[in-house]
């Protein structure tokens, strides 16, 4: 069967878990490097050419020459791609933590080191430098030919492995102290709860609602005020209003997620499940002694068709627990249950929208 997720029911909720200031957020970080070090595990030149050629340029800026046409067998080496999440107000000096994943045939980063590693962010400037030792969660070992292998181990991670070089320019309040506020999920009945809920709390008109998700505040100009505005707007406690009827199926684990407005109309299904079996068996014909024939392998195919009844079935709900009750009652499979309701949703008993991912 399927396994049920129900969504509760909308509750009070802080303001900073609905919103957020308007460029007060993550900005990504991405780098290519080379990790050395490794136990032969790293890259094969034939293969991952960039690599040598990497290496190259590398120890070229060291004062290192490379002759034209070696050979480097870089078993040692592997080319990576490094990123990182800069966060916002992130000053130099302060250390992020990044990823780091193998582009060439690398069988593992087990025991590496990251080089310098300059991360770039969208419009080309280095915010900051990545460096040292990567950790690898996966495991693996071999012997006699057989192999066993836990999680992947071409990427990993270090913690603190970036020092930040460089801020990202954020001037809140520029505009005569205007802060926006964007919800997370647009919606104009929440948008307006916001708003009443900051011009009740604050006395006076400081927020106006410019769309169903974007609320204009106008904050004082001293940055102290403006610090100490921001966070009693995020601590106001705020219930936003009930989220349309949705039904969301992924199709790859079964899962079946439905918030509590979701209701079934009246309607028939009948549900059933047709399987076929094919079991081949081989059997070696043997010719007798000094016959001319060969010996022959000969297959031997039973097919069976096995069907389970179905019956139609009424199913109706009028709220959550009557939905859930009604589509058990089918007896589906999970990806049996994914078509039924996409059929429910054709013929207008799903009151819902359908989403599958």
């Amino acid at each position: 069967m399927a396994s049920w997720l129900i969504a509760l029911p909308a509750q009070a909720e802080r303001l900073k878990e609905l919103a957020s200031f308007a460029g007060v957020r993550d900005n990504q970080l991405v780098g290519y490097g080379l990790v050395v070090g490794l136990d032969g595990t790293g890259d094969q030149t034939m293969q991952a050419p960039f690599t040598g050629q990497s290496l190259t340029n590398m120890l070229s800026q060291l004062g290192v020459t490379i002759p034209p046409g070696t050979n480097m067998q870089l078993r040692n080496v592997a080319a990576v791609m490094v990123t990182a999440d800069l966060p916002p107000f992130s000053r130099p000096g302060q250390r992020l933590d990044i990823n780091v994943s193998s582009v060439g045939n690398a069988e593992s980063l087990r025991g590496g080191t990251l080089l310098m590693t300059p991360l770039k962010g969208a419009d080309g400037d280095t915010y900051a430098l990545a460096q040292g030792n990567v950790l690898v969660a996966g495991v693996s070992a071999q012997a006699g030919g057989s192999s066993v292998q836990v999680n992947q181990q071409a990427g990993g991670r270090i913690a603190g492995g970036a020092l930040v070089e460089r801020e990202v320019p954020l001037d809140l309040g520029a505009r005569g102290g205007l802060l926006e506020l964007e919800l997370h999920d647009a919606d104009f009945g929440t948008a307006q709860r916001v708003v009443s809920a900051i011009n009740n709390d604050f006395g006076r008109p400081v927020a106006a609602a410019q769309n169903s998700r974007v609320v204009r505040l106008d904050g004082p100009t001293d940055p102290n005020s403006r610090v100490n505005f921001m966070a009693r707007i995020e601590n106001l406690h705020v219930t936003p209003t009930a989220a349309p009827a949705r039904v969301v199926l992924n199709s790859r684990t079964g899962s079946v997620v439905m918030n509590g407005a979701v209701t079934l109309g009246r309607a028939a299904v009948a549900h059933g499940n047709l399987s076929i079996v094919i079991d081949t068996q081989y059997q070696v014909s043997q010719p007798r002694a000094f016959g001319e024939g060969r010996t022959v392998v000969v297959p031997d195919s039973e097919i069976a068709i096995q069907q389970q009844d179905a019956y139609l079935r009424v199913v109706e709900g009028a709220d959550l627990s009557e939905v859930v009750n009604a589509l058990n009652a089918l007896g589906a499979s999970p990806q049996d249950l994914m078509a039924i309701l996409e059929a429910l949703k054709a013929a207008g008993s799903l009151r819902a929208e359908l989403e599958i991912i």
